[in-house]
């Protein structure tokens, strides 16, 4: 057995560990076979198979100051749904994948599997396997399959004459995050001002993908094309645009904000077009249908913030900050 050194709770190997943490998973009917094997065995979906990954490694993507364990762990699944959400899927399965670095504890990575198992069982998602090994860093990654049938969101669907939408409020989580990282001073101590600041806060440490809002999009005809705004709406409408082959004009007065935001930066709209990590849907359909219509259809709200137009180009007007790139994984963050 290779041994782990995870400090606090006496575990010897990875399989003890592995086996505490994944003690009280609870598996839907299409799992054949769960945890414990060298395979799981899932059925097979009745339509087409999604599959993603994604990780998130400490002091990269989170901090454990200021990052709750049962937060993380449910942020980690979250942001992999939001991919199944932005095709129109259902989840079904995942296997994760634990770096755990010297100093981790057994009590943390109980919680963490905590926020986890939480938000699989919140999304109808069984996690059916994993895997523990040694890391500079505390790490996890986690693949997901999933199923969607013959309607698809892809982002090269888009056409010229399309609106382009998008879901919830834009920009939160950039200024949550930053307001934790200690990168933004976050206005006065008035009531107003500390309820600001934890709603700012809670939309970057509990991201909620919108899989409703995707299934009921993909059952659209035409499909409409479609992403999840995970490094900006900039750069992340920018993919749509490119895959299309077309270019887009949009209204920054339009991008919706949240009170919250507002209250920090007031008519400031530069995180809204470049923050990313609010994992909401930018999408794009045929004329003809209102906000009130695709917001009741949804289930949140929507709001039209421009058109898809002929071109290459991405022009933006109302904008009352420069544009600069939106989040990248291979570059330091701002």
């Amino acid at each position: 057995m290779r041994k782990l050194s995870v400090a606090s709770g006496k575990l010897s190997s990875e399989f003890e560990l592995i086996a505490r943490l994944t003690a009280d998973i609870r598996h839907s009917r299409r799992t054949i076979l769960g945890v414990g094997d060298d395979c799981a065995i899932v059925s097979r979906p009745r339509g087409s198979t999604l599959f993603t990954i994604d990780s998130m490694v400490e002091n990269v993507h989170f901090d454990l100051r200021w990052c709750p364990p049962q937060a993380l762990g449910a942020r980690a699944l979250a942001i992999n749904l939001s991919d199944i959400a932005a095709m129109g899927g259902r989840p079904t399965a995942c296997v994760v994948n634990l770096g755990v670095r010297e100093g981790i504890t057994s009590r943390t990575l109980e919680r963490i599997y905590s926020g986890l198992r939480d938000a699989a069982r919140e999304s109808s998602t069984d996690i059916v396997g994993g895997n523990v090994t040694r890391s500079r860093e505390l790490s996890i990654t986690i693949a997901l399959l999933g199923e969607v049938g013959r309607g698809v969101m892809r982002r090269d669907a888009a056409r010229p004459g399309d609106e382009i939408f998008v879901t919830g409020t834009l920009g939160d989580a950039a200024l949550g995050w930053r307001i934790l990282a200690g990168k933004l001073k976050a206005g006065g101590n008035t009531k107003r001002d500390r309820a600001a600041r934890k709603y700012l806060v809670e939309r970057f440490l509990r991201p909620h993908a919108r899989l409703y809002a995707g299934q009921r999009l993909a059952a659209l005809r035409p499909v409409p094309a479609a992403i999840d705004i995970s490094d900006g709406l900039m750069q992340d409408l920018s993919h749509i645009l490119e895959r299309s082959g077309v270019g887009a004009e949009l209204d920054a007065s339009r991008i919706p904000v949240s009170p919250a935001y507002r209250a920090l930066m007031g008519d400031d709209l530069a995180h809204t077009l470049t923050g990313g990590e609010d994992y909401e849907l930018v999408f794009c359909v045929k004329p003809g249908h209102s906000e009130s219509e695709l917001s009741r259809r949804l289930r949140v709200g929507v709001r039209r913030i421009g058109t898809i137009v002929r071109g290459k180009r991405l022009n933006v007007i109302g904008a009352s900050a420069p544009i600069v790139a939106g989040w990248d994984q291979l570059r330091s963050r701002g």
